[in-house]
């Protein structure tokens, strides 16, 4: 068991429920890969294609981290924060979402999802993560 308070926090009840939301939102309309991370890069929930295997614990960490530095970079230029960020890739492209403060949704996508289609499949995700977050961990 890692050592988070994301373990005592979250039980198996909300784990579940926050992996049928991507699923049914997100997983069925054909990403590759959705994962909930919190900012210190530990995956919460993640859902993967077989087929498109990938170091997900490797990516979760690094996506932290680049979430971070945009955010520091925003700062910079007299922004909060910025709340999405988006790479396109000539094939594959990796969209974040943060859900609240401590958490970012990651989600890996082809070519043959809309990046609108995919926003509002996020935003539509991201709400209903959010109040399994908020009930569970305190209003943040």
């Amino acid at each position: 068991m890692e050592d988070s308070i994301l373990i005592y926090a979250l039980g198996q009840e909300e784990l579940d429920a926050m992996n049928a939301i991507l699923k049914d939102t997100l997983f069925e309309d054909g990403v590759h890969c959705v994962c909930l991370i919190d900012m210190a890069g530990n995956i919460v929930v993640s859902l993967e294609r077989e087929e498109n295997t990938r170091d997900i614990h490797a990516l979760a960490a690094l996506s932290a981290g680049n979430f971070g530095a945009v955010n520091s970079m925003a700062k910079i230029i007299g922004e909060q924060e910025f709340s999405l960020l988006f790479h396109k890739g000539d094939n594959v492209s990796i969209h974040f979402s943060k859900v609240l403060e401590d958490f970012l949704l990651i989600t890996i996508f082809g070519q043959e999802i809309s990046l609108g289609f995919l926003r509002l499949k996020v935003a539509e995700a991201t709400d209903k993560i959010r109040e399994i977050l908020r009930a569970s961990l305190g209003s943040r």
